[in-house]
């Protein structure tokens, strides 16, 4: 695996070790703060807080329940900070048996760390439910299947309609730009 020599020079933050390993085997000189999964300290939280406010954080973990859990906790205590996303189906392992970072390829990972969304400090809620309702995001028998699609396409994963709302007013995406999307 070539050694990517272009410098991200926020922090990035992953779960755990493998995690780390796989961006170090991507990129030579990169900072990787390891959360060790979604039991995070105080103490962890204040450093990461203090890392954001000097450096600047992209959030990069895993796109499951758990590694969603992890990006609320972090995002609420550290505030506006760089979040990069992988689906599901690039980080599943050979046996179908695991979901993480560590088994993504380093094209998708690349990818991801060069197509972040950074939170707004002032979130304006531009989209409410009933948006979402008028889209067909929530409340229709393919709502699912709607979110998944409008997921993959922004690169957030697939999110129940309260993580979806929070993700898109969180990241200032707007309604035209969704409509854009399920067009297509």
């Amino acid at each position: 695996m070539a050694s990517l020599n272009n410098k991200i020079k926020e922090v990035v933050v992953v779960e755990g070790y493998h995690d780390l390993a796989k961006l170090k085997a991507i990129y030579k000189d990169i900072d990787v703060y390891i959360t060790n999964g979604s039991e995070i300290s105080e103490n962890t939280l204040k450093e990461l807080k203090s890392l954001n406010e000097t450096r600047g954080l992209i959030l990069f973990l895993d796109p499951d329940y758990q590694g969603e859990r992890i990006r609320r906790k972090l995002s609420d205590y550290v505030g506006p900070t760089k979040h990069a996303f992988l689906t599901k189906k690039d980080c599943i392992n050979k046996n179908k048996t695991k979901v993480g970072i560590e088994h993504a390829n380093s094209v998708k990972i690349s990818e991801a760390l060069s197509s972040f969304y950074t939170t707004k400090i002032e979130v304006n809620i531009k989209v409410n439910f009933s948006d979402l309702y008028r889209l067909k995001l929530i409340g229709n028998k393919n709502s699912k299947a709607l979110r998944l699609e409008l997921g993959e396409t922004l690169g957030i994963g697939l999110n129940n309609g309260k993580t979806l709302l929070y993700k898109i007013n969180m990241f200032g995406i707007t309604v035209m730009e969704i409509e854009e999307i399920l067009r297509k």
